[in-house]
């Protein structure tokens, strides 16, 4: 029976958790500013629209290009494993048996193995065990962008709505209250998913989130439109 662990979630996990919080966060930051600023409900909106839609371009851009170099940096470091491996077999297998003797088996036996792994896939045992690269953590651009771009939406879209549908007065209590709660959630979920400790989870995500939206509303108030 094959295990479920839990770092066959990292990669969209990571994407996912990154994408939501920035939503969640940038979007409630700037709705707030606008809005302490006095500015009209019809301009919040369009602000944090706006906000939304840039947003998910810039997170899906900057993980594509993110990745993407990630990608062709274990791509080259896999074609080098490979001309070694065709120039110098010998070396390569004193360079696994090393790898093996530090993890705790005897020359011998790490040799062996060595051998053994080398003869059924030597490329994959050298980009698993003297690159660190596996199929789990292997980078995947396009999945990355893409889940950030809509992870970013949809975690943008929650204090939108609650700024379409507070009454004006009150915009920027519920913004940031329900903002709060959602950041909250996400972060607890998160750490469950990974395996991690909840309260660190919640924890982490949410400090930043109240730094960030009392910043952006101070300085909303700052340039107060009606004056």
């Amino acid at each position: 029976m094959s295990e479920n662990h839990k770092t066959q979630h990292i990669g969209w996990l990571r994407a996912a958790v990154l994408g939501a919080n920035d939503g969640i966060v940038s979007t409630a930051s700037l709705i707030m500013g606008v809005a302490a600023s006095n500015a009209s409900h019809n301009s919040i909106l369009i602000a944090g629209v706006a906000g939304l839609v840039a947003g998910a371009m810039s997170m899906a851009a900057g993980e594509y290009v993110s990745v993407s170099s990630q990608f062709d940096t274990e791509q080259a470091d896999i074609a080098r494993e490979r001309i070694e491996l065709a120039t110098d077999p010998e070396h390569e297998v004193a360079e696994l048996t090393a790898i093996y003797v530090q993890r705790g088996l005897d020359m011998p036996l790490a040799k062996q193995v060595a051998v053994q792994l080398m003869a059924k896939d030597a490329l994959g045992a050298h980009t698993r065990d003297e690159l660190g690269i596996s199929a789990i953590m292997s980078a995947n651009p396009l999945q990355a962008a893409i889940t950030s771009a809509l992870s970013f939406t949809v975690g943008a879209g929650l204090p939108l709505i609650c700024a379409w549908l507070a009454p004006g007065l009150y915009l920027t209590w519920i913004v940031g209250v329900t903002s709060l709660l959602f950041l909250i959630l996400l972060g607890g979920l998160a750490a469950h998913t990974g395996g991690a400790s909840i309260l660190k989870g919640i924890w982490r995500v949410t400090l930043w989130g109240v730094l960030a939206m009392a910043i952006t509303a101070g300085i909303g108030m700052l340039f107060n439109t009606s004056v």
